[in-house]
């Protein structure tokens, strides 16, 4: 992934022009820039696939920054500059419903990107979201090792407008629950907000004390930043705390020891994979080899997918995961803050 990255985006036209669009274009909407793997990886990694697949192909790029309405904004302009097929990563599925349907209509084909959207979408690539938070809880219970059965855990879920979000927390509770002695506190964070989780986090550990909380469960690395940081300033330290992306400040969290886990979703091949069923459908041609299951949104049924599988990253893990395939190098990670740890981890050998 460090080589595709060094990959140009002019080839692809990612600027935000409003010339009309050609039929050769195609459209790529990602929700929020909080989460840094957005701009550093999918939008990268997709932009460089459609370049190899295809020369002449603009890849027209914007990012909502976590506004439903800028995003209708966006996906509108796609529709009227004549865009025929776009990438959505939307920020509120339910809403991004309604755009869908009306674009599909126009002829407008939608993938989904990593969020499942209503309404008639084309195709969906992601990962399985009941699967990623069963790994989360089993982070949480591996990092308790035989304290698990006395322990109380904060779940810190992701934001209610996030279609992924109920399905990391089913997935969690099917491992947590009757695991642990108790669920103390529960709460979904707007926007997946760092700060929101900090303070929701901070209010608990005054509440109940510094004895009082066991665990934390995070559902993504940037609200597992903002809880480390309510963690420290309660002067709780060895606290399992678990998040999801495998994002870089989270990998040096787990260096440094102020996080347990993560969950590493190798963006290359769902990018890569959202890229290549967004240019066959842009060409007409069959997407049936790259989307082999299907799944069903609220109004229809049946639609072509593709599901890949996570793993837990651990920092006795992390050389055999994300380093060696390349998604975050040692260089990045072991700076000279996280130097001696690294070095004891055997990470820059």
């Amino acid at each position: 992934m460090a080589l595709s990255l060094a990959v140009p985006l002019a080839a692809c036209g990612g600027g935000n022009d409003d010339a009309g669009a050609g039929p050769e274009s195609i459209g790529l909407l990602l929700p929020e820039n909080k989460a840094s793997r957005y701009e550093t990886f999918d939008r990268r990694v997709i932009s460089s696939r459609i370049s190899t697949l295809c020369l002449e192909c603009k890849l027209d790029y914007r990012n909502a920054g976590s506004q439903v309405d800028i995003q209708k904004r966006q996906f509108d302009a796609l529709v009227k500059k004549g865009v025929k097929v776009i990438i959505l990563d939307p920020v509120d599925s339910e809403a991004a419903g309604r755009w869908v349907d009306a674009a599909a209509k126009k002829g407008v084909k939608v993938v989904a990107y990593d969020r499942l959207v209503e309404g008639d979408i084309a195709a969906y690539v992601s990962y399985d979201n009941e699967k990623i938070g069963q790994l989360q809880g089993q982070g949480i219970l591996d990092a308790l090792g035989s304290q698990a059965a006395a322990a109380d855990v904060v779940m810190l879920n992701g934001s209610a407008t996030d279609p992924n979000a109920p399905s990391f927390k089913k997935g969690a509770h099917a491992v947590l629950d009757g695991k642990v002695h108790k669920i103390i506190y529960e709460r979904s964070i707007p926007e997946w907000s760092s700060d929101e989780a900090k303070k929701q986090l901070a209010k608990v550990i005054k509440d109940h004390g510094p004895t009082g909380v066991d665990a934390v469960y995070s559902a993504n690395d940037g609200m597992a930043g903002g809880a480390a940081e309510a963690l420290a300033s309660a002067g709780l330290k060895n606290v399992p705390l678990g998040g999801q992306d495998a994002e870089l400040p989270a990998l040096q969290r787990l260096v440094s020891g102020t996080q347990s886990f993560t969950i590493y979703k190798q963006v290359r091949p769902e990018a890569e994979t959202a890229a290549e069923i967004a240019f066959r459908l842009l060409r007409g041609k069959s997407i049936k080899s790259l989307a082999p299951t299907t799944v069903d949104n609220k109004s229809k049924s049946g639609i072509p997918a593709k599901l890949f599988d996570a793993q837990i990253v651990t920092k006795q893990n992390m050389k055999e995961t994300v380093i060696r395939d390349g998604a975050v190098p040692a260089s990045w990670i072991c700076t000279k803050d996280f130097e001696a740890a690294c070095k004891s981890l055997g990470l820059l050998d």
